[in-house]
This record gives C-alpha cells, sequence and structure tokens, in this order.
C-alpha cells in the first residue's frame, strides 16, 4: 500500500493560495485541485466525520460541534470519544483490505478511544481543586510521557483563546513527524489549525491574514520536505472556508423574549436552564440547533425564526430527511444565517448578570460555541500583566478566574458553517490523484473517503515486486 499523510490545514481554500503560499504553489503546480461542495453544516467535527467515514450526518450521527442530549437534558460540546462517529471509520476499512495498515491520527477530532493505531491529542487534566492542567492524551497511553520529553509540553494557551497562534501548529506538526520516525505509520491524518484562529478573528480579508498564511505555508514546507524524504504521498486537505461576516444573531435573546427561555439565577449570576425551557438554540457558527421541549411552540417558533433577521433558511421537517440531517441528536428545526451573519449563544439581556464563564475561555460548560474567545477584553487595562498575574496564581494552585473575554460579538470578522455563495471559498483537496475535473465541477463532501481508499489502496513499486 501506498504510505500516505493527510495535512488537513484548516481553512485553506482556492482564495488563499498565492504570493503569500508559495509553498503549496509549487506543491500544487503538477497536482490536480479538486474542489470540495462543504460537508453541511460546514463545521469541524461533521466535516472530519463526514471525510472518514464516507457518510451522511443522519447515517454517522455529527450533526455538528456540538448538540443538546435530550437523556441528559444537557449540552455536549466539543466530546472527544470516537464512538460518537457511527460507521466504520477510514482506517478501519483500509485495514480489512491489509491486516498490517497502521494509521495515525494527529490532533483530529474524536480521538479517544477510537481503533486508530496511534493517536495524540488536546485533554486538560482537571484536579478535584479546581484547576485545570494542561495536557494531551495519546494512544498508546505511554507515548504521551515519551512524546512530551521528547518535543516539550504541548502549548495549550496557543491553541485556543486570545493567545492562540502559530506555536500549537509546530507544535503539532513535531508531534506527526516524531510518529513518523518512531512507527511509521500507513496512513498520517495531520490537523493543521492555524488559519482558523485568524479567519475568525479578523475575517479572511484583513491584512493580518497575510502573514498568517506564510507561516502555516512554512509549516507547511517543513512536513512536505519531510515526508517526501521518507517516501510518504502527501495529500492536503481543508474542512471549510471561512467568509467576512458583520452581524451576530442572537436566538436565545429573542426567545427569552417569548418567554420561552427558563432562567436560574446561580450565585447573582443568570444561567440557562435548557431542560426546563420551553425552546432555545444551540448556536454554532453561522447553523443554530433548535431544540423544542413544548411540541406545542413548534410553528410558532418556526416562524418566528423565518422572520429574524440575518437568518437566511430555516430546516425542518421533510427537509431534514431530504438533506440527511435527521438524527436523534439534530435539533427539531436548523437554523442557517444569511452569508454576512453568525449566531451567538447569548441569553443573557444584561451584561452584569452575564454568567461567570461568558468572560472566560470555557468551550464545554458554554451552551454554544464562542469564537470571541479569540480576542482579549479591550477595556481591561493592562491585559497581558493581568493575564499574567492570573497564570501565576493558576501555577501556584490558587482558585481563579480567567475573566478576560469580552461580550462583543459584533468584534467577529469571519465564520462558516453555510454553504459560502463562491466556489473559492470552499474546501479544497489536493494530491496524485486520477480525478481530473474542470473548473466548473466538484466533489460531494462524502467522495473524499473514497478517494483517500483509492489513494492508499495503491501499490508501491515494493509492493509489486514483492507480488
Amino acid at each position: 500500500m501506498q504510505r500516505t499523510v493527510v495535512l488537513n490545514i484548516v481553512g485553506l481554500t482556492s482564495r488563499h493560495i498565492g504570493e503569500n503560499t508559495p509553498n503549496i504553489v509549487s506543491y500544487m503546480a503538477a497536482k490536480p485541485e479538486i474542489v470540495i461542495k462543504p460537508a453541511f453544516p460546514a463545521l469541524t467535527c461533521t466535516a472530519q466525520s463526514t471525510y472518514l467515514t464516507g457518510k451522511s450526518v443522519s447515517e454517522h450521527g455529527i450533526v455538528a460541534n456540538g448538540w443538546y442530549s435530550r437523556d441528559l437534558a444537557e449540552h455536549q460540546f466539543w466530546k472527544q470519544s470516537n464512538h460518537l462517529v457511527e460507521g466504520p471509520k477510514l482506517w478501519e476499512v483500509l485495514k480489512e483490505s491489509n491486516p498490517n495498515f497502521t494509521c495515525a491520527k494527529v490532533f483530529w477530532w474524536y480521538n479517544m478511544y477510537s481503533s486508530a493505531d496511534f493517536s495524540v491529542t488536546p485533554r486538560p487534566i482537571y484536579p478535584s481543586d479546581g484547576r485545570k492542567v494542561f495536557d494531551v492524551y495519546t494512544n498508546p497511553m505511554g507515548m504521551r510521557e515519551e512524546i512530551k520529553e521528547d518535543l516539550g509540553p504541548f502549548p495549550f494557551p496557543s491553541f485556543w483563546g486570545p493567545n492562540s497562534g502559530i506555536e500549537s501548529t509546530q507544535w503539532i506538526a513535531k508531534s506527526a513527524k516524531w510518529i513518523e520516525r518512531k512507527k511509521s505509520p500507513s496512513l498520517s491524518l495531520v490537523y493543521l489549525p492555524h488559519l482558523d484562529y485568524c479567519l475568525q478573528k479578523f475575517g479572511p480579508d484583513h491584512p493580518e491574514v497575510a502573514k498568517e498564511l506564510k507561516a502555516i505555508d512554512g509549516v507547511f514546507k517543513d512536513l512536505l520536505d519531510f515526508y517526501v524524504s521518507r517516501d510518504v504521498k502527501v495529500v492536503v486537505l481543508s474542512e471549510y472556508g471561512i467568509t467576512p461576516v458583520n452581524k451576530p444573531v442572537h436566538l436565545n435573546r429573542i426567545f427569552r423574549g417569548k418567554g420561552w427561555l427558563t432562567i436560574k439565577d446561580e450565585l447573582g449570576k443568570e444561567m440557562i436552564d435548557l431542560g426546563a425551557s420551553k425552546a432555545f438554540a444551540i448556536a454554532d457558527h453561522q447553523v443554530a440547533h433548535i431544540y423544542l421541549n413544548d411540541a406545542s411552540l413548534y410553528d410558532e417558533v418556526l416562524e418566528v425564526v423565518r422572520s429574524t433577521e440575518g437568518v437566511e433558511q430555516v430546516i425542518a421537517g421533510v427537509e431534514l430527511d431530504q438533506l440527511e440531517l435527521r438524527h436523534d441528536r439534530a435539533g427539531d428545526m436548523i437554523a442557517v444565517s444569511d452569508e454576512s451573519s453568525w449566531f451567538t449563544y447569548y441569553f443573557w439581556e444584561d451584561d452584569k448578570l452575564a454568567p461567570d464563564y461568558a468572560r472566560c475561555v470555557d468551550i464545554h460548560r458554554k451552551p454554544g460555541y464562542d469564537p470571541v474567545e479569540l480576542f482579549f477584553d479591550p477595556e481591561i487595562k493592562f491585559k497581558f500583566l493581568k493575564f499574567a498575574m492570573k497564570i501565576s496564581r493558576k501555577k501556584l494552585g490558587f482558585r481563579y478566574l480567567m475573566d478576560l473575554i469580552p461580550l462583543k460579538a459584533e468584534m467577529i470578522g469571519g465564520s462558516h458553517g453555510r454553504i459560502p455563495e463562491s466556489k473559492e471559498d470552499w474546501p479544497i483537496l489536493i494530491g496524485d490523484f486520477p480525478e481530473k475535473l474542470s473548473e466548473d465541477e466538484f466533489v460531494e463532501a462524502r467522495d473524499v473517503f473514497h478517494l483517500l481508499v483509492q489513494l492508499c489502496e495503491e501499490k508501491t513499486l515494493s509492493d509489486t515486486q514483492s507480488d
């Protein structure tokens, strides 16, 4: 079989390949660029699950990055268990035809308890004293200490939040090379998230994006040279394109005004009680799953959402089946924003009453995705000093609240989730594929699975000689 590495450069589209990415331009000069119609919703967890199973949302069950569990009456965001993804995975299919096949998953999501042979994924430790200790999880378990000893600790603050930057992506790249040297897997799946940060933070047209493109291009060149020197075929893949936005839509605040939310006081702050609410939205970029605990409100909720400024479409009823989106985890209806809008999870009406997690990087506790976590609150004086002091308290074992995030959704410049109007904003696949497509053609997201299977199953010269 052909040993292969898939470099998942998040947010990379045709629009960004040019003078700021000379190494990617050079790489693709002799290789076809395949445009992918994004998985819908065009979100990390949905896209990756579609690529790795070749199935629709209704089949693999990953309806978004997060959802509402009706059984638990709780939201679930950024879970890690691979058991959530239904259906045979790419590496399982390839192992059926070759029992010696091995796969490394490097920071791709749903990376815990999978059947992949080697994996590394972010996983903080939460001691009972309330601390959060940055760490990674690996399979095999013993690899965790080995890789940290050789590479140093994973730079978690640069992975997400206001300090996000190239350092985390560089560490991920180093860990992929480490696994390749130690294990030589048949297939390596490598997640390179760097562009995701700046494109959401500033928007794709901001001048800051140029230097970030150069930064990821440098990481790509290093990985390309490394894998080519080891006779590993390199594939470039992306999950979605990020387009400009300027208008946040607060569905839960609208629902609150209708009396559909149940809000409770917790130590002087407002908290949303999802299980007791009649209707609510779990927001995820430009898509929001809307759940009803009171089915009698269905028509009224549908009309309210459809009439909300910034909402382009509401998928409901038979459309959920037609678009293969119906699943137990999915909302009773799904709202899709217009091109310039995105959905917040905000439910409070007075910022003074916002829950304490609102001003923190807290991706699991928030009942929706919050890209504003990419910013320090501009109203905080000496914010870097304040940040350093809180980190010091953390390291000393004191309780602390990292309340440095603004409540200003209008700061966000880019988003994703809907299907962009232009194919220049669709994800891409670059490699030695037999597919020859015209400029007007594209492949569906689920077809990526089959293309990768075909590529990995190609026989090398050594395979032919052994036959």
